[in-house]
């Protein structure tokens, strides 16, 4: 009988051969340890044996198409998971090295019905993951990861035969043909190419040529030591590097993009970065002119702008702010047919006749391309200061443990609930709704909010407050805000303030 994996510790005999695994590795909608703190090889097996077995149980055909993204043990955890894969009966299509949406893509290229892709996303060095999915463009949400979580921990994994492996060449050069196709710009656009050394680092410059985008670099060097920050677009340190490259070159706005390239952020071409909800809100403007009366769905961390935007209401736009997450906003686009979906972190979901549904920076890039060329007259500024002036803090993230979290918010949304309910102010304004769909997002009489809710890829909450008044008014939200947080003691330190 196998060691459990609760007992198995690293430096021993049973870490090379008995899974160990943390349950918290198992997140709302896809998986993330520490590697090899969290998780062992043998433990990443169990979890290609566990999701072949979900797939039999769930009547997927057994094939699935997987990529790694560009860390020097993502391809060692690869090879774990599909090794897991075949012996659960599963036929493994490798695409090689990939960005997340590329492997999403796959699905589509090599009708593979199930993909899974080894990534940390945004996560430092130190942690791994799998982005997984069977019904294409969605990825696993809570049930299916809790399912996935129950086999692999209590040892259902079943082992068939059948299982083989095949490595598909090609995707990359099909992916980027389908991102391009045959578009190019008609107006000259200089662009700073921001991939922080990560996997987009050998898609997006090339990316930009073949649409005739005159690229200035930073940081497209592959190097998976990440020697000048971690690829994030939403925070702060990339941003303003991005903000330096365009001030230095005279680019017309700077994009960039996260580790496994399912993110973009924008910095336009006075340096101001653009947060990705006020993105959302200039492409849905653009995009509503050309699809009227569409819908689209934002985030809880999102501004209120998509609802409340005088030219969004004029051209018939609906508004649905949904739960935060990849995989909860492609089921809400999908679920309701919303043309297009965004998330404050830089997820875009565009569906037909625009993108696939799956969250893709490249594909964002593309649009943002596309948007600019149809507005030769106007620069990246133009869009941002025609757009009704809020004032909004970055995403900000308190530690909190994993085992505890859920129950700390819990606590804080019960309690701003309960200020709700019994006429409390929140920096000296009456409350009107605490929307908890995801967190408590507390709206107040004039429209200005405050988040708190539970990341769930790490172990923290996470706050965002916005205000169409004033700087000091959003000053005195977040300090509002913040002091019920302090109510609670296990919460830690900001990652970053602004």
């Amino acid at each position: 009988m196998k060691t459990p994996s609760h007992v198995v510790t690293p430096n021993s005999w049973e870490f090379l051969r008995d899974p160990m695994i943390a349950p918290t590795g198992f997140r709302e909608y896809d998986a993330r340890w520490k590697y090899p703190d969290d998780i062992n090889l043998p433990g990443i097996t169990a979890l290609g044996l566990g999701l072949g077995t979900q797939m039999h149980r769930r009547g997927i055909k057994p094939e699935i198409a997987v990529g790694n993204d560009y860390r020097d043990y993502s391809l060692s955890i690869k090879n774990a998971l599909m090794l897991g894969l075949m012996q659960a009966g599963i036929h493994v299509k490798d695409i090689g090295p990939a960005l997340s949406p590329m492997a999403y893509f796959a699905q589509f290229h090599l009708d593979a019905p199930a993909v899974a892709m080894v990534t940390a996303s945004h996560n430092p060095n130190g942690w791994t993951g799998v982005k997984m999915g069977f019904e294409r463009p969605l990825t696993h949400g809570p049930d299916e990861m809790s399912e996935l979580r129950d086999i692999v921990l209590q040892g259902q994994g079943v082992a068939r035969p059948g299982g083989q492996y095949e490595f598909v060449d090609g995707v990359k050069e099909a992916y980027l043909d389908d991102l391009v196709g045959d578009f190019k710009v008609s107006r000259p656009l200089k662009v700073v190419c921001a991939t922080g050394n990560g996997t987009a680092s050998a898609f997006a410059p090339t990316l930009f040529e073949r649409m005739g985008v005159e690229v200035v670099p930073s940081h497209n060097r592959l190097d998976y030591e990440f020697p000048h920050y971690n690829p994030n677009p939403e925070a702060m340190e990339m941003l303003h590097d991005m903000a330096s490259s365009v001030k230095a070159s005279g680019a017309d706005f700077a994009l960039g993009f996260d580790g496994d390239g399912d993110r973009c952020g924008v910095v336009d071409n006075e340096g101001e970065e653009i947060f990705a909800d006020k993105v959302g809100v200039i492409l849905a403007r653009d995009l509503a002119k050309l699809h009227p009366g569409a819908c689209f769905v934002a985030d809880v961390k999102s501004t209120g702008l998509f609802a409340s935007d005088p030219e969004l209401i004029a051209l018939g736009v609906r508004a649905d702010y949904w739960k935060t997450g990849h995989s909860h906003m492609k089921r809400r686009v999908k679920e309701i047919g919303a043309l297009a979906g965004f998330e404050k972190s830089g997820h875009y979901f565009l569906a037909e006749p625009i993108g696939r549904g799956y969250d893709c920076g490249l594909r964002v890039a593309v649009e943002i391309c596309k948007l600019m060329d149809r507005n030769p007259q106007k620069s990246m500024a133009d869009l941002r200061r025609a757009l009704p002036r809020t004032f909004a803090t970055p995403t900000m993230s308190p530690f909190c443990a994993d085992e505890i979290k859920y129950e700390v918010l819990e606590r804080l949304v019960a309690r701003l609930a309960q200020m709700a309910q019994a006429g409390a102010t929140l920096a000296d304004r009456a409350i009107a709704q605490v929307v908890t769909v995801n967190g408590a997002r507390v709206i107040l009489d004039n429209g200005a909010w405050g988040l708190v809710r539970a990341s769930s890829n790490t172990p923290n909450l996470v706050v965002v407050c916005e205000s169409p008044e004033s700087e000091a008014e959003l000053r005195a939200i977040f300090a509002a805000l913040d002091a019920v947080i302090r109510t609670e003691p296990a919460v830690g330190a900001y990652d970053q303030t602004f």
